[in-house]
């Protein structure tokens, strides 16, 4: 029944994070909110959704390392697997934004929780408050510098939701609420019961089956966008999703109930990993041709995301 469990729990997510999305934009535009602060505030918030439930419930019911294992192994697979297969189905080229504001921020959040959770074994509740006020300053800088230019990417907001109806939007919001919380309530049962039928540790079912299946929607997105030549969705988006993981996803879970750690593993492996990973996307888009990331550098990422999968489960 776990793998069941499991199964129907990502359904769910993925469903209920879709109408989520839909019904937030949709209110939105009805509020007149210009397309540019939907993409980057209420969109990044939206599909975030699946990782924050599944982490906070995991946190209510005292089993934190999934909750910390979800967002560290999601980040781990956006950038190793999704951006890995991004880059081998077609070429990304990437913007000086990257470099200046975008990669520093996202290796700032991950070294701050490495350290915050090195501090105490904890993600205390001001810690959690100081993640999502870093996420503030990091949306009010972006969204100031979109202001001044227009190339700057953006998540892909749907126009035509401005027509729909409120009777409609409130019914794809709360089927949105209730899919997720059923999915998360599935998802975190399914993986405590796989994690002991099969003899492991939660830590290492989070960082592994539930962080590729809360990061599907990430790779599906990605995936139809490099087969239909739409650079602008992959590598900006899987950064900020990163960066939206660590800062809102903990940093409300943390708020909501402090996250202890459990496993010393996710300390002296899991975290690094994550930083190396995120670390490593510098030296493949400068060496040896600038600001693109090939099949060869796309390669090097999903041996690596394989090398984590392997070691882990060993």
């Amino acid at each position: 029944m776990s793998v069941v469990f499991l199964l129907i729990g990502f359904v769910l997510l993925v469903i209920g994070g879709e109408f989520l999305v839909r019904s937030s934009v949709a209110l939105s535009l009805k509020l007149d909110i210009s397309r540019m602060v939907i993409g980057l505030t209420v969109v990044s918030f939206a599909t975030s959704a699946p990782e924050l439930l599944v982490s906070l419930q995991a946190a209510i019911d005292g089993f934190s390392d999934i909750s910390l294992g979800n967002v560290i192994g999601s980040n781990i697979a956006n950038i190793g697997l999704v951006l890995g297969l991004t880059a081998m189905v077609s070429p990304l080229m990437v913007d000086r934004d990257f470099f200046r504001i975008n990669w520093p921020v996202m290796m700032v959040f991950s070294i701050v929780l490495y350290f915050f959770l090195l501090s105490n074994n904890q993600l205390s509740r001001i810690e959690g408050l100081l993640l999502l006020a870093g996420l503030v300053i990091y949306l009010f800088v972006l969204i100031r510098r979109s202001r001044k230019k227009d190339t700057i990417i953006i998540e892909e907001v749907d126009e035509s939701l401005r027509a729909v109806s409120g009777f409609k939007m409130s019914i794809w919001l709360l089927i949105g609420i209730f899919a997720l919380w059923g999915g998360s309530e599935l998802l975190v049962k399914g993986a405590v019961q796989l994690a002991t039928q099969l003899g492991i540790s939660e830590r290492v079912i989070s960082v592994t089956v539930i962080a590729v299946g809360t990061s599907v929607p990430e790779l599906a997105a990605s995936l139809i966008a490099a087969v239909k030549k739409e650079k602008a969705i992959s590598l900006g988006n899987l950064i900020g999703s990163n960066i939206f993981n660590i800062s809102s996803v903990l940093g409300i879970t943390a708020i909501i109930t402090p996250i202890s750690l459990q496993s010393q593993k996710i300390l002296s492996n899991d975290m690094f990993w994550m930083l190396g990973i995120a670390f490593i996307i510098l030296p493949l888009l400068l060496i040896p041709k600038i600001s693109r990331m090939g099949r060869k550098e796309g390669f090097v990422l999903l041996i690596a995301y394989s090398a984590f999968i392997v070691l882990t489960l060993i």
